[in-house]
């Protein structure tokens, strides 16, 4: 029910965090990766190795930058097809409303919308062609609890969720499912600074059911449910893996 094999995934984002978790649970289940980060290839080619060590796969990576509309072609290029498409890739600028400026909200929309658009656009044809493909993105807790310092970020989040209900409408019938995956306070690098200060981790961990932070792998278990046959009837949903965050 969960296997993947014969199947390729991108997964972006994914030299670390949640989008390597996801890389490594994939390659577990006999799928091919790709590994993507913005601009290491020795943080790649580490990934890398680590997969082929613990699962014994031969994964493949790209470099590309998406806070530039060239960055997501030259994705493209070097990635011609696949059959699974996971959106994981994203930015955050930490700061008050009032103060971003127009570089910042270029930087996030490009690499939080319009990457995540682009991405779908081109891979989309061929899922549909196939009849069978799987689209995801990684949210966040922030479309239900937004951060007070990241208005854009937040907004951008809540959006890409809107687009994924848009596009499970239009291509359900051609057995494509399209779902975002929305973390809560996951420990990973970006969350690492924050999360030393003992005080604000305290803050953020009361606000948690659970009462702890997740690890990527959470995340990871949720999104081969999605790609696999036993979630094949899950199209169109967000589900929040956030200790209980999004309702407390």
């Amino acid at each position: 029910m969960f296997e993947l094999k014969g199947k390729r995934a991108l997964i972006t984002g994914s030299a670390e965090g949640i989008g390597f978790a996801i890389a490594r649970q994939f390659a577990e289940q006999g799928c091919t990766v790709w590994i993507h980060d913005k601009d290491s290839v020795e943080k790649c080619e580490q990934a890398c190795a680590e997969l082929k060590r613990v699962t014994g796969a031969h994964p493949n990576y790209v470099v590309a930058d998406f806070e530039t509309p060239l960055g997501v072609e030259d994705l493209i290029t070097a990635v011609p097809e696949v059959d699974i498409l996971i959106l994981n890739a994203s930015m955050q600028v930490r700061k008050d409303l009032m103060s971003i400026s127009r570089s910042e909200f270029d930087r996030h929309v490009n690499t939080n919308f319009w990457a995540t658009l682009r991405l779908i656009q081109h891979y989309l044809p061929k899922f549909i062609a196939q009849r069978w493909g799987r689209i995801i993105t990684i949210g966040s807790i922030q479309e239900a609890k937004p951060h007070p310092q990241m208005a854009v970020y937040a907004a951008l989040k809540a959006a890409v969720s809107n687009l994924v209900m848009n596009t499970a409408l239009q291509v359900g019938q051609h057995g494509v499912t399209v779902n975002n995956i929305a973390p809560g306070v996951i420990q990973t690098s970006r969350n690492r600074e924050a999360l030393s200060d003992a005080a604000y981790a305290d803050q953020a961990r009361k606000k948690i059911p659970l009462g702890y932070f997740g690890e990527p792998e959470d995340c990871a278990g949720i999104a081969l449910l999605l790609c696999s046959e036993a979630g094949r009837y899950i199209t169109g949903q967000t589900i929040y893996c956030d200790g209980g965050m999004s309702v407390s």
